[in-house]
Formats: C-alpha cells, structure tokens, sequence
C-alpha cells in the first residue's frame, strides 16, 4: 500500500541516525511505503525495525510491508516542546496501534479539531528537505 506523502519545507527538527540497517526503513518511507521487521522462525513483527527479533532472539529476520493504517490509542498536545520543535509547537503527538497489531507512537496531525480516541487514522509520509519522517492523520 502507498502512503500519502506531504511536503514539508525545510529539515527535520531532529534528524534520525541512519544506519546501515535501518536505512532499508528510511529508503521505503522516502517512497511511500512504510515497512519493519519480522522474525522468521516466529513470525512475530517488531517497530521499530530490529536487526534481531526481540521475541525469539533470533537474528534471522524479514523485512515486510505494513498498512498504514490502525486507531488512535492514546494522544497530547506538547506547548512547552524541547528547544529542537520549539518553533513546532504547540504540536500533537499519540500512540496508534496498528491494524497489524503493533503500537507504535507518533507525531498526530490534525485540521484543527481534536482526533477522536480509537478513531480510524492512517501514516503519512512527510517529506521534508532533507529526508522522510512519518506521522499518523485521522481518517
């Protein structure tokens, strides 16, 4: 499934650390898809992405596509933000558990009304400048 992508000027607030691994998860989110980890013995799915499967210990993992979507488990709105997202807020964050069964915790983008607490959201890749972040936005 292809996410939404949002153009987003300028760079991100605080950049991630890429890795070696981890940008096989950064590569597929800068083209709209967002994927993690699984292990293969035991089929369990890991966020964020693991080189190891932290359920089985085992190092033999698959990468897999996820669909977007899920509910929105929990969120707040940050006023007094770190000096990186000061000029951000006040912005909304949230835990979503998606519909593959992972929770996972988010920037949540809203229109101006308050997202609803286990209403439908879907990822959306925004796309700043200088790479790819994702974000969860009610349906």
């Amino acid at each position: 499934m292809s996410l939404e992508i949002v153009k987003v000027d300028g760079a991100r607030p605080y950049p991630p650390r890429v890795s070696e691994f981890t940008q096989t998860f950064w590569q597929a989110l800068a083209d709209g898809r967002l994927i993690t980890t699984r292990g293969v013995e035991d089929g369990r799915l890991t966020f964020p992405p693991k080189p190891f499967c932290p359920h089985s210990w085992s190092d033999r993992v698959e990468w897999v596509e996820l669909s977007g979507r899920g509910r929105l488990y929990s969120q707040t709105v940050v006023h007094a933000a770190p000096a990186a997202f000061a000029a951000e807020a006040p912005y909304r964050v949230g835990i979503v558990d998606l519909d593959e069964g992972l929770r996972i915790a988010t920037r949540i983008l809203d229109d101006g009304a308050a997202p609803v607490l286990d209403g439908p959201v879907e990822i959306v890749v925004l796309a700043y400048d200088d790479g790819p972040l994702f974000a969860a936005r009610p349906l």
